[in-house]
């Protein structure tokens, strides 16, 4: 039987990944709304509905490293327009396991679904949750395949106090599944705190938005 994306992600969890053997494998979407490219260490996935033939044929004729073909911008404008699809950056994808036990700081989950984290949220995920604490958001919800997603906002006059790395820390203890993140690599603050609180990159991931 075929690997689906969420069997791939939950393998990514695990510390299990795809052979790191220059390798590209195109998975079916797991919805209309998931499509892009998944990158490993040496191994990507292309997840759409395209022909298959087409992915592999558009990939060859990149001139660059084959390594990193399903990532460069040739390749990912002609999968755009054949698609008519947009996106946005390519993030950095990091993963945490849950955490027994409180969370380390005081949260209030937020029920008013008018809140502006959780109206953005729901234009990519599903089941969206957040809590604020003083200072800061945690927002989480299902997205690619239903992984379960948390982004976090750290109000300005309160950052660099190591709030961002609380509030992703107790991200984890509200959960009882891998929790991912999506990441600009240009925010290395972001990035310095999930690391900080434990999360582990497994890859990187571009994803193709329905117009």
């Amino acid at each position: 039987m075929a690997e689906t994306l969420r069997d791939i992600l939950d393998a990514a969890a695990r510390g299990v990944f795809p052979p790191a053997d220059g390798g590209t494998t195109v998975v079916p979407q797991p919805s209309p709304r998931h499509a892009g490219v998944l990158s490993f260490t040496a191994h990507s996935f292309v997840v759409t509905d395209e022909d298959p033939d087409w992915i592999y044929d558009t990939l060859r004729d990149v001139d660059c490293d084959a390594l990193a073909a399903t990532l460069n911008p040739r390749f990912l404008a002609a999968f755009m327009e054949r698609t008519g699809r947009w996106s946005e950056t390519v993030d950095a994808v990091l993963v945490g396991s849950p955490l027994p036990g409180e969370p380390p700081l005081a949260l209030t989950e937020i029920k008013d679904a008018g809140h502006p984290r959780i109206g953005y949220a729901h234009g990519r995920r599903d089941d969206v949750r957040a809590w604020t604490a003083e200072g800061g958001v945690v927002v989480m919800g299902r997205g690619v395949a239903g992984r379960l997603e948390v982004s976090v906002e750290v109000d300005e006059t309160v950052r660099q106090r190591g709030l961002g790395r609380l509030l992703v820390t107790a991200a984890r203890h509200l959960v009882t599944e891998p929790l991912w993140a999506q990441i600009a690599p240009g925010n290395a603050r972001s990035v310095r705190a999930f690391q900080a609180a434990g999360y582990r990159q497994v890859g990187a991931e571009l994803l193709l938005h329905a117009r």
